[in-house]
């Protein structure tokens, strides 16, 4: 069954945000390595990767649906934070933002009974809880480390650490 124009607009919005995420992380971890914490320019970077992996997964899904693709223009991400915590506030919000676009985008399918793309979407809605978590979880311990820099370079040192997603 071919998808509906409402649906197929909504997943190409989502790609955009996806990949304007992507961009956005990519742009803090320049942000970070720039400031010789490179454990969070990696923790960045996966991050943005991850993001372009699941725009991927939504233009799949278009395709295979026999939906068309259309590529919005991403924005300019922000580039400048005040402080590592700011940076991670942005990304808690990025976050945020695309949780909201997730459930809106669930609404939507569950509203024209499009129940493909409501179990394709599950996956998302269940990403987004790890992905809050995640940057919650920093953010958390930023705040705890306040501007004790032996608390920010062991910080940096766990956030090294991070796997990619598999």
């Amino acid at each position: 069954m071919k998808i509906s124009k409402t649906i197929q607009e909504a997943l190409n919005r989502q790609i955009n945000l996806e990949q304007a995420s992507a961009h956005a992380y990519l742009a803090m971890a320049a942000w970070f390595e720039q400031r010789a914490l490179s454990g969070f320019g990696r923790w960045m970077r996966l991050q943005s990767e991850e993001e372009t992996g699941h725009a991927m997964k939504f233009l799949e899904y278009l395709l295979d649906r026999d939906g068309t693709v259309q590529l919005l223009a991403i924005p300019e991400p922000v580039g400048s934070f005040d402080s590592p915590l700011g940076a991670f506030k942005a990304s808690q919000e990025q976050e945020r933002s695309v949780t909201a676009s997730i459930y809106e985008l669930y609404d939507l399918a569950h509203g024209e009974k499009d129940y493909a793309t409501v179990s394709m979407l599950k996956w998302f809605v269940d990403e987004q809880v790890e992905e809050e978590k995640s940057v919650a979880d920093m953010v958390d311990r930023l705040k705890l480390a306040g501007d004790r820099p032996d608390a920010l370079i062991l910080l940096d040192s766990m956030a090294a650490k991070r796997q990619e997603e598999t």
